[in-house]
């Protein structure tokens, strides 16, 4: 089983002008292991298919963590950003479960 140090972003939601909300993301550096490596490819409509991969990553979980694993939106793998699509939650620890490339906002 391989180890895991890297970031993890949280966003929550801030009313950036009335009416107006955006992520406002803060991230946090977390320790664990790639439970499961795996690469997939979808061919959707568009012209080239889409890379995601469906790697498991258990972090170990603390106090801010377990309060908003729901906020999740990224985790850093493999020197890349990659959307969380599911997490677990397995106190001590999350499982989360990456999808795609996260092209989304950051800090």
């Amino acid at each position: 089983m391989a180890r895991f140090h890297g970031r993890v972003g949280f966003g929550e939601s801030v009313e950036t002008t009335p009416g107006v909300f955006s992520d406002e993301i803060t991230e946090h550096t977390f320790y664990g292991d790639v439970v499961q490596n795996r690469r997939l490819l979808h061919q959707d409509e568009g012209v080239s298919p889409n890379i995601s991969v469906g790697n498991s990553i258990s972090i170990v979980a603390n106090a801010y963590s377990l309060e908003h694993f729901f906020a999740i939106r990224y985790v850093e793998w493999a020197g890349q950003l990659w959307t969380v699509t599911d997490v677990s939650v397995e106190a001590p620890r999350l499982i989360l479960q990456l999808g795609e490339v996260y092209n989304g906002p950051t800090p």
